[in-house]
């Protein structure tokens, strides 16, 4: 992509920026400069409502010298800080900076809190109520819009508080998926599997495996064929943790349930991203949000899954 970058928006904003200031200097010198057409009595002949005439008097000097100190503080406004293109200014503030101040400022002052629970194993955190009350603002504020209020997903969006769990639901896998993020992907399958009848014979079989609804004649046709998606989901279709392939057995369906669902899998294939958080929360903050979203399926302190 290097052969398409260009400056010419950075010298296009920086030249209309300084043209712009320049032209209001040059108006203001030219209105004091400019001679109005008067009469003998200093008024430029407009007369409204029959005796309201119109004087032709200069500005106030007050007035002139304010347009001249906003021209010149526009100036060194624009030495000392970005706005000219490019230009970083010298001072080298940027927008992105100050945020950054003020959230390591804000992290600075809530360390002490943290780090009461950082020397606490999960499990423990889990049980603390002041620890569950903060980490349920981190998941308010950082995981709501994709897993809900309630956490309990979406379509596409795993639910948290069940035990069902992609690639485990550990409190270290958990802190592991929150710092790095996680990339799932099913390739296309379609072609592995045969035909176009195979794949639907395929998708009953699958149906089969969790006890949902299903043609007996089209699934018994379609096992043999599912040997093409055993190699992550194993033989009996209970998914590998490992690879993040689901377990087909349950009534737990992510993408959506049916054969709809499932021929739309097959043949598309799917790419999930879960974002990492770790240039958003500090390790801290990641420690409690895991434990929050551990005691989520784990209400009873029982051990981690």
């Amino acid at each position: 992509m290097s052969d398409f970058k260009s400056n010419f928006w950075s010298l296009y904003v920086t030249g209309i920026t300084v043209v712009s200031i320049l032209a209001c200097l040059l108006l203001l010198w030219f209105s004091g400069k400019a001679k109005a057409m008067t009469v003998s009595d200093n008024t430029t002949g407009h007369v409204w409502d029959g005796d309201l005439r119109e004087m032709n008097n200069p500005l106030p000097r007050w007035w002139a010298w304010l347009f001249v100190i906003t021209i010149v503080f526009a100036f060194i406004y624009l030495s000392l800080y970005p706005g000219l293109g490019t230009y970083p200014g010298k001072l080298g503030w940027t927008s992105t900076g100050q945020h950054q101040a003020e959230v390591d400022k804000g992290n600075a002052e809530v360390a002490p809190l943290y780090a009461k629970f950082a020397a606490m194993k999960p499990e423990d955190v889990a049980q603390d109520p002041q620890a569950m009350a903060i980490g349920e603002r981190l998941f308010m504020n950082n995981c709501a819009q994709c897993h809900g209020s309630d956490a309990r997903g979406n379509k596409g969006f795993p639910n948290l508080t069940d035990n069902d769990w992609l690639g485990g639901g550990t409190p270290e896998i958990i802190k592991a998926n929150i710092t790095n993020g996680r990339n799932g992907m099913m390739p296309p399958m379609a072609a592995a599997v045969g035909n176009a009848d195979d794949v639907k014979n395929v998708a009953q079989y699958v149906l089969s495996l969790s006890g949902s609804p299903h043609d007996s004649v089209q699934a018994s046709l379609g096992k043999s064929k599912f040997t093409a998606c055993a190699a992550c989901h194993g033989m009996d279709g209970k998914g590998n943790q490992a690879l993040g392939a689901p377990n087909l057995t349950d009534d737990i369906w992510l993408h959506g349930y049916g054969e709809a669902a499932i021929l739309a899998m097959v043949n598309n294939g799917k790419v999930n991203q879960m974002p990492a958080q770790a240039d958003k929360l500090t390790e801290s903050q990641i420690h409690v949000l895991a434990s929050y979203v551990w005691g989520l399926s784990n209400k009873s302190g029982a051990t981690a899954k």
